[in-house]
């Protein structure tokens, strides 16, 4: 159940003690948890166009089973996220097209909303367990929504100083080195 949250959480914190080592694409939170959801639209991609019961992931599918009735070619519908997936981690993980991406995923977060709801609503298992609840599916897109969100703001923060993540600043006009 909280799976999909720790291919978030467990790169992040990862890439943040890199940056703590010095890798400077990974100075910020920020920075850490976008490229953790960019490692997790990886893994969860990759279940749009596997076989079920392929691995401990659930399988096209599966998650095909999970696709609302409302929704026309389900399977085509699959394949399609799974590669918007791709697109937007890709995308979070390039500057320029970041906030382009964030907004991106943001919308397809909300989109497969309802097939997460339906999921759990008519309790569809992935990979032969249970479904995974409405309590639980609901808050976890929120994170998500929330995180591609975050990858929309401006790469500073307003009152910050300039010269870096650690707010060291070379001095200026006036001051002694």
């Amino acid at each position: 159940m909280f799976g999909t949250l720790m291919l978030i959480a467990v790169p992040a914190v990862l890439f943040r003690l890199l940056g703590a080592l010095g890798v400077g694409r990974f100075a910020t939170w920020r920075m850490s948890v976008l490229h953790g959801l960019a490692v997790m639209l990886v893994f969860t991609a990759s279940a749009h166009f596997a076989p079920s019961a392929f691995g401990p992931v659930p399988g096209h599918h599966d998650l095909v089973a999970m696709v609302p009735p409302f929704v026309p070619l389900p399977r085509l519908a699959v394949y399609a996220t799974g590669v918007l997936e791709l697109l937007g981690a890709a995308g979070l993980v390039l500057g320029r097209t970041r906030r382009a991406a964030g907004l991106g995923l943001a919308v397809l977060f909300v989109l497969m909303l309802p097939a997460n709801i339906h999921a759990a609503v008519e309790h569809i298992p992935f990979n032969g367990e249970p479904a995974t609840p409405l309590w639980f599916r609901i808050p976890e897109q929120v994170v998500f929504i929330g995180v591609a969100l975050w990858a929309c703001l401006p790469e500073g923060r307003p009152g910050r100083r300039a010269g870096g993540p650690t707010g060291a600043h070379s001095p200026g006009r006036g001051t002694r080195a």
